[in-house]
């Protein structure tokens, strides 16, 4: 299952389904240890994968300024940056991973960062999914506020930034 969770993340599945599924089919303990093998497998192929690659074949998928500003963040600040990216919701795995990749960034501060960062949201999706049955039980009520709260936090934040963005970026009148 690992295998297969690291090579599908690499292929752009959700992370989210993933663990649903690592949790429903194994149960919050084995589900979780399944989806966190998973995810470092995938990260370290897709981060091997986009250092073979190089910065002008991935151009394409990653915008040239996002692929600047994390080059200079990640290089400087690796596992740090790396550690903020995977605990906030919303940026996605596979860009994070690829931005990784074409940073100075050295392998062992990417897997560690990606552990360590990946843990509490994929411990929620694998108990929602483990206890999915159960919708009301408090397990699983619990793992969906783990969810939710991030989530909308991650959401305020970004529509606030983007508002303040374009309010200072337009000529008063």
């Amino acid at each position: 299952f690992a295998v297969a969770y690291g090579l599908c993340t690499v292929a752009f599945v959700p992370r989210p389904l993933l663990n649903l599924a690592a949790g429903a089919l194994f149960g919050s303990s084995f589900g979780l240890a399944a989806a966190l093998a998973g995810t470092v497998l995938g990260a370290g192929v897709a981060f091997g994968l986009g250092r073979v690659l190089g910065q002008d074949a991935l151009r394409p998928l990653l915008r040239g300024r996002l692929l600047k500003t994390a080059d200079g963040q990640l290089s400087r600040h690796g596992f740090r940056s790396m550690l903020a990216a995977r605990l906030f919701p919303g940026l996605p795995f596979w860009a994070a991973n690829y931005c990784a990749a074409v940073s100075r960034m050295g392998w062992p501060a990417f897997l560690l960062a990606t552990a360590l960062g990946s843990i509490p949201n994929t411990a929620a999706y694998v108990v929602a999914g483990a206890r999915a049955a159960t919708p009301t039980s408090p397990a699983f009520l619990i793992a969906m506020a783990c969810i939710a709260v991030p989530a909308l936090v991650g959401a305020v934040v970004a529509w606030r930034k983007r508002h303040h963005l374009r309010g200072h970026g337009r000529p008063s009148v």
